[in-house]
């Protein structure tokens, strides 16, 4: 009982702060648009929180696997990430509000791998499998909940108010990760050599290595995808604001689809290239879409594809890394995949101004390329102990 306490308590904490999480980037980009009138502002104060998360996640992560007591700093770092968001509301500086925004952006990891990789120790009897599966759909409800609270916010209280509610979310988490229990004492090593380890693990372990890759260019595709569904509903449905609506469709999709696999999650190796291959033809029926039915049918496979595909990295990462780097690893490459997802709506940019169609054609290579890397990024032919388990 008291396992699926702990548990529950995870999730509900989980999900409340990557709601905030979420929340903060559309909130940023109406911020931004608010304060002189340009889209570039908002768009500078989202890059500058995103872009830092691959500098910050390995030393996040190795002060998590040091720590006795990895929930408090856990918490202490949501805190300084809620004072970050908010020092950018009350500055009125741009120069300065955007340096903040990139300080902040280091500790945006604790959101994401941070908390996952202390999972093992709250799920009591509850199979690991499911545990991921449980804990990628907080992410997919985060996924959901957050832009269209932004959206509803900012429409009746304006941006400041959006931003406000995202950082009282964010903040909101801090008695749950506060709460996370204890764990065996480590080896006293520094820093470097912490990091050193956990780099190691991430690129010798093939299946880490595999997963790792395969995620990230994967998700430069998905990115490209994101920036492309509203001018989709704009250019072929008459109105952008049906774009918004096949991004929540995915959301919706991947949800129910993390749902339905939680009971019996199918082996994570196999579920990473498989749903790759499905993000690719959503894409490419996406660009051949022109009405509401086939662009509708293409979110559904997206959304199939895309929350089976967190659950199965999830899963793969808790079975390959080990406990003494685990946080590393987690939030090492969760980094590394929130760096994929920027550089392709980055990317998107002047793809998009191209042709909408060529653009969600390069995303669906980008899923050709991923599975192609997760061809090539062999595996022993005999398991590492964990798989073998």
């Amino acid at each position: 009982m008291r396992g699926r306490y702990r548990l529950a308590v995870y999730l509900a904490g989980a999900t409340v702060a990557r709601t905030g999480d979420e929340l903060s980037g559309p909130a940023l980009l109406l911020l931004g648009l608010s304060v002189d009138g340009s889209a570039a502002t908002g768009s500078a104060l989202l890059a500058g929180l995103t872009i830092s998360a691959a500098a910050g996640g390995p030393l996040l992560g190795a002060l998590l696997d040091r720590s006795t007591r990895p929930g408090r700093l856990l918490a202490w770092a949501l805190l300084a990430y809620a004072g970050g968001l908010g020092a950018v509301l009350a500055l009125v500086e741009v120069p300065a509000a955007i340096a903040v925004a990139v300080a902040a952006g280091l500790l945006n990891p604790a959101l994401a791998g941070g908390w996952t990789a202390q999972l093992p120790h709250v799920r009591g009897a509850t199979p690991l499998a499911r545990a991921s599966t449980l804990d990628a759909m907080t992410f997919t409800a985060a996924s959901l909940a957050g832009p269209g609270l932004a959206g509803l916010v900012a429409a009746y209280a304006g941006a400041p108010a959006a931003v406000a509610v995202a950082i009282t979310l964010v903040a909101v988490a801090f008695p749950a990760a506060w709460s996370l229990p204890a764990v065996e004492a480590k080896p006293a090593k520094p820093i470097r050599r912490r990091l050193a380890d956990g780099f190691a693990v991430l690129f010798h372990n093939r299946a880490l290595l595999r997963a790792t890759a395969t995620s990230t260019v994967s998700f430069a595709g998905i990115g490209i995808a994101v920036v492309c569904y509203p001018l989709l509903g704009a250019q072929r449905l008459g109105n952008p604001g049906f774009g918004a609506l096949l991004l929540t469709v995915l959301a919706a999709a991947s949800l129910v689809a993390n749902a339905v696999l939680a009971r019996r999650p199918p082996p994570p190796d196999r579920t990473v290239l498989v749903t790759t291959g499905l993000l690719g033809a959503s894409f490419l029926l996406a660009a051949a879409g022109h009405d509401m039915v086939t662009l509708l049918a293409a979110a559904v496979l997206a959304g199939l594809a895309e929350g089976p595909q967190l659950s199965a990295l999830f899963a793969i990462r808790h079975r390959e890394a080990p406990p003494e780097v685990r946080a590393q690893v987690f939030t090492t490459a969760a980094s590394v995949k929130i760096t994929g997802l920027a550089a392709g709506a980055a990317a998107a940019g002047p793809l998009s101004a191209l042709s909408v169609t060529a653009a969600l054609g390069f995303a669906a290579g980008c899923q050709l390329l991923a599975a192609a890397t997760y061809v090539l990024v062999r595996t022993p032919r005999t398991p590492s102990p964990a798989r073998a388990a």
